[in-house]
């Protein structure tokens, strides 16, 4: 609803920019439509003459075609429409569109109608409903039962009506009130509409009418010069509600551009947090009083009995005091293995290598998910391509800076990984009977991929150093003249995997089966690499010696199991003895619901195998954080660290534990009293949005729409799964 209220505003902003712009028809079903959206784009401050050139010349320009479209000159095709007025005012009708000559006369379509007086009922006020036949359609009018037919004009409010089949739109407008937007169903061969409904402020109710009497087919034309029963009436008192609204301007812009957005980014302050109980996840484990000083983004102290003057000397900032006695105090939750926060597709499944593609080049930053990670004291995560594939694609690794752009978001340091799979998905397991053409169809066609992957990397390296081996000694005159060895061909898969190869690029593996694990520390052993990560490594119990001598840790899940052939030897244990062998160990989602309480399925490895509490903690803080090489600014609260830090209401291990605040780079992102205050801010901005929408010109001619966002998971194949 932000955008149908912002988009209109858009046009006039990028003229004002003096950006080259053209409008286009993409995603507008009808002409007409689209004309009328161009019309209110001008009405809002885009000039008519920037607005033809956007649909003509510039276009034309676009494509390299000015010499044949975009203008009317001699020699250019005829191509041109023909209207009764300026073509961008609202009253100007277009009657002729001329193809390359050829003449098409535009004809309006007929419009559905329903004519009749019924009894009402709404929210127990018994009320007379009468709708009639217009030249644009059904109109009509109410008025409260038992009123004396002289008096029905003077106390009748507006309606506006809309049938689409059966299914009827009804908007009654009370002027104390507001407007009632009811849909319902008219049963075929029956009197009776009945359907839901929403009051003016957003609470759903359910509505009846009985018809009474018949009207007269066309009744009430002879009326159509005014009155608020009239076609013409009602269109031009929608346009005068319209152009109220209009002249008010839009909300607010926020930042994200969604819901829990905010006028502007939350200030790095300077905090004080006394009195908690201090999980550091550092050498100096758990402070009981203890606190935590911040400033500029970053932890500056941590202790008990702080005094500002010893941590800052002379420069001391002014710093916000938190009492959070009886609280406690962590550092942020960080995720290694999420698929939030990416646009449009998480698998590019077509070959058996993707190692090109990046999921950093599709970061989401208005993804509503990194808002309740944040409410789940989430702050960072290494959002990973699918496992379609024994070699995906790049991962982003990003802070969840709610508000910021995709870039922002991105942890710019950060090492530079890659998404391996192995078992079923990648060897197209449960894809359908049809998928049976793509390499690989088994294990050790997977295997076999590695090797033949690497060993074209390893070759292409070595063409490039023959190439700078040469050039090197070529004499400098002959390069200056263009002359000297020829580059190879550069490849970015390949590129990608040489990295892999020269320990620039680390590997996340999505892993189930003892086997296919030993294979691939096989095969990286051999290829003289280190696996940084096994990810789910849901039998890495079996295999933890092995996975400790090799140098790789272990992100797993705490307890799933059995919903697929592949996992059905997964134990709630594995974590504590993947722990116990000295793996370095993390508990990860892959799951936007679980991910909000990662604080919890920490838990469970002291529950499953009585791992030590902190120990337990550091599953989601500073063991994620050395698996994403992210140790030295996140994980733990240490100074010099990154200010990431969440407040709990309880122990953080407790299911009773409410994360309350969660601070990003020093930034309170996320505040329990906050969201409250947003959730009010947003049904009332919705209320808003909703009867500017209303009083909208055509707002009875829109269908009701509904866009799930995808929840993407590891074998998600479409962009879009729900």
């Amino acid at each position: 609803m932000k955008h149908w209220e912002w988009a209109p505003e858009n046009p006039a902003r990028v003229a004002e920019a003096g950006i080259p712009m053209a409008l286009t028809m993409n995603g507008v079903d009808k002409g007409g439509a689209f004309l009328s959206n161009v019309r209110k784009a001008v009405a809002l401050g885009l000039d008519a003459g920037q607005a033809l050139d956007a649909l003509t010349r510039i276009p034309a320009e676009m494509i390299g075609a000015s010499d044949r479209v975009g203008r009317l000159a001699a020699g250019l095709e005829a191509n041109f429409l023909v209207c009764d007025g300026p073509i961008f005012d609202e009253g100007s009708t277009l009657h002729w569109n001329v193809v390359q000559g050829q003449h098409h006369e535009l004809e309006p379509l007929d419009k559905v109608a329903i004519a009749g007086r019924y009894s009402l009922n709404l929210e127990g006020r018994d009320l007379v409903l009468e709708i009639k036949d217009g030249k644009k359609g059904p109109l009509g009018r109410w008025w409260p039962a038992g009123t004396a037919e002289e008096e029905v004009d003077s106390l009748a409010g507006k309606a506006k009506v809309s049938l689409d089949g059966r299914d009827l739109v009804l908007r009654l407008m009370d002027e104390e009130a507001g407007t009632y937007r009811l849909v319902g169903n008219v049963y075929e061969g029956s009197r009776i509409i009945d359907g839901r409904g929403e009051r003016p402020d957003g609470v759903w109710l359910e509505w009846a009418a009985l018809r009474q009497e018949r009207g007269e087919k066309n009744a009430g034309k002879a009326d159509d010069g005014g009155g608020p029963d009239t076609a013409d009436g009602g269109e031009a008192a929608a346009e005068e509600g319209a152009e109220e609204n209009e002249a008010v301007g839009p909300g607010p812009m926020m930042y994200p551009f969604s819901a829990y957005g905010r006028t502007q980014l939350p200030e790095q302050g300077s905090w004080h947090f006394v009195g908690a109980t201090v999980w550091t996840c550092g050498p100096e484990g758990k402070i009981e009083n203890g606190e935590v000083m911040v400033h500029q983004g970053r932890i500056v102290a941590v202790g008990k009995g702080l005094d500002p003057a010893a941590v800052f000397g002379k420069s001391v900032p002014t710093l916000t005091r938190i009492d959070a006695s009886g609280k406690h105090l962590t550092p942020g939750i960080l995720d290694e293995h999420t698929h939030i926060a990416a646009s449009r597709g998480i698998n590019e499944g077509t070959q058996a290598s993707s190692a090109e593609v990046s999921i950093g080049t599709v970061v989401n930053s208005e993804d509503v998910n990194l808002y309740r990670h944040l409410a789940g004291g989430v702050t960072a995560g290494q959002i990973l391509h699918g496992s379609a594939n024994p070699i995906g694609g790049q991962s982003g690794i990003i802070k969840f800076r709610w508000g910021m752009a995709p870039e922002e978001m991105k942890i710019a340091d950060a090492d530079p990984f890659i998404k391996f799979a192995l078992g079923e998905n990648v060897k197209q397991s449960n894809w359908g009977d049809r998928q049976t053409v793509r390499f690989p169809q088994t294990r050790m066609g997977v295997e076999q991929v590695y090797y033949d992957h690497f060993h074209r990397a390893r070759e292409y390296g070595q063409e490039w150093d023959r190439y700078a081996a040469e050039r090197k000694a070529t004499p400098r005159r002959t390069l200056r003249k263009g002359g000297g060895p020829k580059a190879p061909r550069r490849d970015l898969e390949l590129e990608t995997l040489l990295q892999i190869l020269n320990s620039e690029r680390f590997v996340t593996c999505h892993s189930y089966r003892q086997d296919e694990i030993n294979m691939l520390m096989h095969v990286a052993d051999s290829m003289g690499f280190t696996l940084n990560t096994f990810t789910h490594i849901l039998e890495g119990y079996k295999v933890a010696d092995k996975m400790a001598e090799h140098g790789a840790g272990g992100s797993s899940f705490s307890d799933w199991w059995a919903y697929k052939f592949e996992v059905k030897d997964a134990i709630p244990y594995n974590g504590a003895l993947l722990w116990e062998q000295g793996v370095v160990t993390a508990f990860n989602s892959d799951d936007r619901e679980m991910a909000r309480r990662l604080n919890q399925e920490a838990a469970k490895a002291v529950k499953y195998g009585g791992v030590p509490e902190e120990e337990a903690l550091k599953f989601v803080t500073l063991n994620p954080a050395k698996l994403l090489h992210l140790d030295h600014r996140m994980g733990s609260l240490e100074a010099g660290k990154d200010a990431d830090l969440v407040v709990w209401s309880d122990h953080p291990l407790s299911v009773y534990a409410q994360c309350e605040q969660t601070f990003v780079d020093g930034r309170r992102l996320f505040d329990l009293g906050e969201d409250q205050a947003m959730r009010d801010a947003i049904r009332t901005e919705r209320a808003r949005l909703i009867q500017k929408m209303l009083d909208a010109p055509g707002a009875d001619k829109r269908k009701p729409m509904e866009r799930i966002p995808a929840h993407y998971h590891c074998d998600t194949m479409t962009e879009e799964n729900q």
